[in-house]
This record gives C-alpha cells, structure tokens and sequence, in this order.
C-alpha cells in the first residue's frame, strides 16, 4: 500500500478532487499555505494500493498544470525595505508537487 501526498496550486485542486473520486481513489483534501508566494495550495493524501500508483499520477499530473503570474515579492517580515521597491515579477505556479510513501499499516476505526 502506498500513501501519495500532493501539494496543488487552489485552482486545480476542485477538478483533480472529481476526477480522484470518479476513479475510485479514497481522497483527504487538507488546506495549506506555500512558503514561497504564501498563496494558498491544497494538499491531497491519496491512500491506494501499489498497482493503482501510475493511474493516480496520471490524474495528477492530467489536471495540476503550470502556469506564469506575475507577483509582487512580499517584503521582509519586519517591513523594512531600506529603500528597496518592489517591482512585479512573473514567476511559474501551479503543477504538482507529489510524493508516494510506503505504508507499513494501514487501520481504519
């Protein structure tokens, strides 16, 4: 047995969620925070046998896609800039960012 935790941008995450479920994977959807935009993600945990691995991250990786943005960088924790201005930035978001653990045990009450 395996457990697939996956970290996805907020606006995949609705149409992986139908398409996990569609194809009868048991699915935990957990809000998150990423460290580096501080913009929401999802994170999934996918418990599944090791045969069904590859279906789930073709589902993965058919619905969470890249794409640019532009941001603006968040100032240091303390506010302080010393002059420095922050300009846009375009950055890529989104895709994926999986991994497949092994499950020693597996109980469910």
């Amino acid at each position: 047995m395996k457990l697939i935790v996956t970290v996805v941008q907020d606006k995949d995450s609705n149409s992986l969620q139908e398409a996990l479920v569609k194809a009868d994977f048991h699915v935990t959807k957990l809000a998150s925070t990423g460290g580096f935009l501080r913009s929401g993600n999802t994170t999934f945990m996918i418990g599944t046998e090791d045969q069904k691995v590859d279906k789930a991250l073709q589902l993965v990786k058919d619905h969470c896609k890249s794409r640019r943005q532009v941001v603006t960088p968040i100032s240091s924790v303390d506010g302080n800039t010393d002059g420095y201005v922050m300009h846009p930035i375009e950055v890529e978001v989104g895709g994926a960012t999986v991994f497949v653990l092994d499950v020693d045990q597996f109980k469910q009450f």
